[in-house]
């Protein structure tokens, strides 16, 4: 079980944002979520959308810092990458 997260980078909505995922499963990264109390609608169908104002609190409850390319890479690797075509339904 590994929950990953990169660093807050990603600006928009007047914050910073970083990705949470899972290398194993949507089941694990839900759970997760649900346990860190980050609402559903942070959920992107691959990873989780949070603020700098939550990474800490989710490194300290186990997920894992990793940098973007490498959170990617392992995304793929489990199989759970959900593509631009597939997201966007083209």
């Amino acid at each position: 079980m590994t929950v990953l997260i990169d660093d807050p980078m990603w600006p928009k909505h007047g914050t910073v944002w970083a990705h949470l995922v899972s290398d194993e499963s949507i089941e694990e990264l839900v759970a997760f979520a649900d346990a860190a109390d980050l609402p559903r609608r942070a959920f992107d169908l691959d990873h989780y959308d949070v603020p700098v104002e939550r990474w800490d609190d989710l490194v300290a409850r186990g997920a894992v810092p990793v940098d973007g390319r490498e959170l990617v890479r392992r995304l793929r690797a489990s199989g759970l990458r959900v593509t631009s075509k597939q997201r966007h339904g083209r």
